[in-house]
């Protein structure tokens, strides 16, 4: 868990003039073959001017034929909102093979692409209507440097290229779009996503305080959480996402993984937190539990209320023992959670990536 006419320049065509014939005078006692004779020295003489006159009215039609063509077209590309300018599947695989890397982390960059998501959305009240994924306003000071982002700028800066490859993507796109590449790609769900979000400035970032704040009890979370909109089954739903990565000392302050398989998208975090026994760690870091056995892997005070609360751990039981229904449920509180507050143009189109396996 632990926030984008002018007017078509007239063409004036005019086909040439038919020239102005010069005036021919018959003779007084005219006959009908002088008659004929003129009739005949006319049509000699307009002929060849109309030929040339359709002529050059016929090039000029096509050549502003092909300029208007070339103006509308050139107008509807302008027009175009950049994020149809897109595609996204091309990104998705990009994404996807910027996350297997053996000298970071547990060797793959997918969940603390999914943390970037998480963050980069969960700022959103519903109250105000401010905060969530639109405006990308993670990357900017103040709110990168909110305690709860601490070691998001590795993600952030993981992804930079591609935003300088796909110029026209909005960061909340490509931010989102990365954390659904994280879930899939690890053996989760699929999670349906669409694009159009926009990005803002500094002055648009939240306050601190509207992630959660994992030291605390069942209470903090649904205050959090119920903020945003969601209900204690899609809360429960979107913990199992700690199956994924580990903590850090030197970023949240607490360490170590949940599982045994923290590059696997499973629902282990609720077989663990029920299953195991937990005990609370020594040392001198915050508050925070070890497995009994190995002490090996480890839950936070947060973690731990899941377990503790009735209505929270009606819900865990049910994913510890169906995985099925756990992924059901995450990928479609995971789906809302990153359009919290986005306005979407009209036609934006649902995606539903296919993964590269």
């Amino acid at each position: 868990m632990s926030s984008t006419l002018r007017t078509v320049p007239r063409l004036a065509l005019r086909a040439p003039a038919t020239a102005k014939l010069s005036a021919l005078r018959l003779p007084a006692a005219s006959t009908p073959a002088l008659a004929r004779a003129y009739s005949s020295q006319q049509r000699q003489y307009q002929l060849p001017r109309t030929r040339k006159a359709g002529t050059g009215g016929i090039l000029g039609v096509l050549a502003a034929g092909a300029l208007a063509g070339w103006y509308f077209y050139s107008k509807q590309q302008d027009e175009t909102p950049a994020w149809k300018k897109v595609n996204y599947q091309n990104v998705y695989k990009d994404i996807a093979d910027l996350l297997e890397d053996e000298n970071y982390d547990d060797g793959s960059y997918g969940p603390v692409f999914v943390r970037l998501a998480w963050h980069s959305s969960g700022t959103y009240d519903k109250k105000t209507r401010t905060g969530g994924s639109s405006g990308a306003t993670i990357r900017h000071a103040p709110e990168s440097e909110h305690g709860a982002n601490a070691g998001l700028d590795v993600a952030r800066r993981r992804l930079e290229p591609l935003k300088q490859k796909y110029r026209n993507i909005s960061y909340g796109d490509l931010y989102t779009l990365a954390g659904v590449v994280g879930v899939q790609e690890l053996g989760g769900p699929t999670v349906q996503w669409r694009p159009g979000r926009s990005d803002k400035l500094a002055d648009a970032c939240t306050p601190d305080g509207r992630l959660p704040d994992a030291a605390q009890g069942a209470d903090h979370v649904r205050d959090i959480f119920y903020r945003m909109g969601f209900d204690d089954r899609e809360i429960a739903a979107l913990v199992g996402a700690h199956a994924l990565g580990r903590c850090h000392t030197n970023r949240s302050g607490y360490d170590g993984p949940w599982n045994a398989s923290p590059t696997a998208f499973t629902n282990f975090f609720y077989t663990e937190l029920l299953e195991n026994t937990w005990v609370q760690k020594k040392w001198d870091g915050p508050k925070q539990f070890v497995d009994k056995p190995t002490g090996a892997f480890m839950m936070l005070p947060a973690d731990m209320a899941f377990k503790t609360d009735p209505r929270f751990r009606t819900y865990i039981e049910l994913y510890a023992r169906d995985q099925d229904t756990f992924f059901n449920d995450f990928s479609a509180a995971f789906a809302k959670l990153l359009e919290l507050g986005v306005k979407f143009p009209e036609d934006a189109p649902t995606y539903r990536f296919k993964t590269l396996d």
